[in-house]
């Protein structure tokens, strides 16, 4: 059993349900349906442009230039993190671009290799999709735990301070605002991952349900891509926070300036 293609006519009738949402929106003056209407038209543009270069790279299944996508993806996916962020692009974007970069080449062999036992783990139509399911991952959970981590460690620069000239190294003194980092930018991974299976059904078993997967066979898949998402977000925050610290903070410790001008967090 394959999966039922929908057509374009379908297609459009199922945007009609985004009517619903539209109407509430300008019926409860939110000021919204501006944004959802572009975002709509955005992210079917974006989509149907997917299918098109997805299908080029399938056919091509070239290993350097399936690579080359991967960083193009980490590029794109690091410039919007560090947009959503106040701090300065020269400070955060080389870090984040590598903390991207790494972890889901890292990840992604490592799923295709050991879990799924690809032949060729560099395969588009294995390297591609994985990596993509990664870095929407990494994106919400850096940009959440970047701007949690400084925006908590300008407000509290004293307590910092007083770390320091207690005797704390700079990891000692900055562990508080990673902590706080790590638990606003996971709780919502976590909580997620409880209900699982009970409360909500994860798009990707849906899909290979519907393209005729059967429930076991989508359940593991599901599982293993619940499990790399989080491993990968996890890495890619260290890294990036690892990498970032060594261009935020001066020899001596202090706070250099990192956030850009009028934009410093509140």
């Amino acid at each position: 059993m394959g999966t039922e293609d929908l057509t374009y006519t379908g297609l459009a009738v199922g945007m009609l349900l985004m009517l619903v949402p539209f109407y509430f929106l300008w019926r409860f003056r939110t000021g919204l349906l501006s944004s959802a209407l572009l975002g709509t038209v955005r992210m079917t543009v974006q989509l149907l442009l997917i299918g098109v270069y997805l299908r080029l790279l399938f056919q091509w299944d070239n290993e350097w230039v399936n690579v080359l996508w991967m960083a193009v993806m980490a590029i794109i996916a690091s410039h919007t993190a560090v947009s959503r962020t106040a701090l300065r692009r020269e400070v955060l974007l080389l870090p984040v671009f590598t903390g991207f970069l790494v972890t889901a080449l890292l990840v992604s062999l490592y799923f295709l290799a050991f879990v799924v036992r690809a032949a060729d783990v560099f395969a588009a139509r294995f390297f591609i999709p994985v990596a993509g399911v990664l870095f929407g991952n990494m994106l919400t959970v850096n940009i959440m735990a970047v701007n949690v981590y400084y925006s908590e460690l300008q407000r509290e620069q004293n307590m910092y301070y007083y770390l320091l000239g207690n005797g704390a190294t700079r990891f000692e003194a900055t562990l508080p605002f990673l902590r706080s980092a790590v638990i606003k930018s996971f709780s919502p991974c976590i909580a997620n991952m409880a209900v699982l299976g009970i409360v909500s059904f994860p798009g990707t078993m849906i899909g290979q349900i519907l393209g005729g997967s059967m429930p076991e066979v989508a359940i593991k898949y599901q599982l293993m891509i619940s499990v790399i998402t989080v491993v990968a977000s996890m890495l890619s925050l260290v890294i990036t926070i690892s990498l970032s610290v060594r261009r935020t903070f001066d020899e001596f410790g202090r706070l250099k300036p990192i956030f850009r001008k009028g934009r410093n967090i509140k």
